[in-house]
Order: structure tokens, then sequence, then C-alpha cells
């Protein structure tokens, strides 16, 4: 069993105005982000099943060409190699689950 201080972890920019703090396991990764008001990031795709919790603020997902506003509270499921971008459209707080391992987020 291991135990992390979330604020013991270094943060890293992981996209222009989007900060992350990456814990990892043998088979999941978690990103907990803080993203600045109006920053976004580009459409990209990855063998990684992705679910993005918000959990404050309010976050706009493009994913397979279809658009999503999501507050805090509401959780959306990314399947692998589908193509997604994003914008905060307020700051936000944001737990992105990656299965398997962001091998190079490490």
């Amino acid at each position: 069993m291991t135990v992390v201080a979330l604020n013991e972890v270094a943060s890293r920019e992981i996209f222009p105005g989007f900060q992350a703090r990456v814990v990892h396991s043998a088979r999941v990764s978690e990103s907990w982000v803080e993203a600045e008001a109006g920053a976004s990031f580009p459409e990209h795709r990855h063998p990684h099943e992705q679910i993005v919790n918000v959990l404050q603020g309010e976050l706009e997902l493009t994913v397979g060409g279809v658009t999503h506003r999501l507050t805090a509270g509401q959780v959306l499921v990314i399947a692998p190699e589908v193509p997604h971008s994003g914008r905060a459209i307020s700051q936000c707080r944001v737990l992105d689950v990656f299965a398997p391992t962001r091998e190079e987020y490490r």
C-alpha cells in the first residue's frame, strides 16, 4: 500500500494553463489538474481510456466531434484513440484517470 500526499507531488505543465500532479500505480495514472480560465488544449488522442471528473469549475470538451460542457460533479469517459480537445470555461479542478498507466507522465 502507498500513501501519497498530493501537495508533495511535483506539479508539471501538461498544456499551457494546465498544471497537473500525477500519481501512478501499476495499472492506472491519476492526473490532478488545475486549469486557468480560458486555457485550452489541442485535439489529440492516446491509447489510454480516460475518465474526466470535474471537481470544480466548468470545462468544455469536444470528444469525437461532439462538444460537452461539464460542471462540478460531472464525469465523462473517453475511449482509447478517440480524438478530443478542450478548454476551461472558468478556473477548474479536474481529476483525469487513465488506464493503462501514462508512462510518459512518470
